[in-house]
């Protein structure tokens, strides 16, 4: 027998990748019980207010794994640029490696449920909100004024997400090379 943490631990990772590449409408319980190997009980035990529960779990687990990464390739950055065309490298490549079925595992959740679901819709801003702030921090350390360092955040991330989903879209990374290098030049 597994030990509890693993067990819910194990359960949260296989929803987090489903959700990411299904969606939320996409994913069910079942698919998530089966391909995690965990009791059917264990689902209802570790997260009792059901999938709304996994789901935003699993988004704020996906927000913190996708800002620690984001972080690390900001924070090996020389400058802006750089940094800018390494939080795209970052996201191309998720794309190449999953064949474009991996897109951003907050926006696949949001754009279904942030309309219908509170709890999940404070999950994927709060991801958002973090990776924001990263951005802010970022920026600063490059020289940006402050006075233009929230809105370019602003402007950096929801650029990334649309062209992550151009991307998606067209089977093709380059959109995200090309918004990440117009993006530098507003440096």
């Amino acid at each position: 027998m597994a030990p509890r943490g693993e067990t819910r631990e194990r359960v949260l990772r296989t929803a987090a990748e489903l959700f990411q590449r299904q969606g939320y409408h996409g994913t069910g319980l079942n698919q998530v019980l089966a391909e995690s190997g965990a009791p059917k009980g264990s689902l209802y035990f570790h997260f009792p207010e059901g999938k709304e529960q996994l789901a935003s779990e699993s988004v704020a687990l996906s927000g913190r794994t996708v800002g620690d990464a984001l972080a690390e390739v900001v924070l090996a950055a020389p400058d802006g640029p750089a940094g800018l065309a390494a939080l795209g490298d970052y996201f191309a490549r998720n794309l190449l490696e999953s064949d474009f079925g991996k897109g951003c595992p907050v926006a696949t959740v949001a754009l279904e449920t942030a309309a219908e679901s509170e709890t999940i819709r404070a999950a994927c801003d709060t991801a958002y909100g973090e990776w924001l702030g990263g951005l802010r921090v970022a920026l600063l350390g490059w020289g940006v004024p402050e006075e233009r360092v929230g809105p370019l955040a602003t402007l950096v991330l929801s650029s990334l997400q649309g062209a992550l989903m151009l991307a998606r879209v067209q089977r093709d990374v380059s959109v995200v090379h090309q918004v990440t290098r117009q993006l530098a030049g507003l440096l």
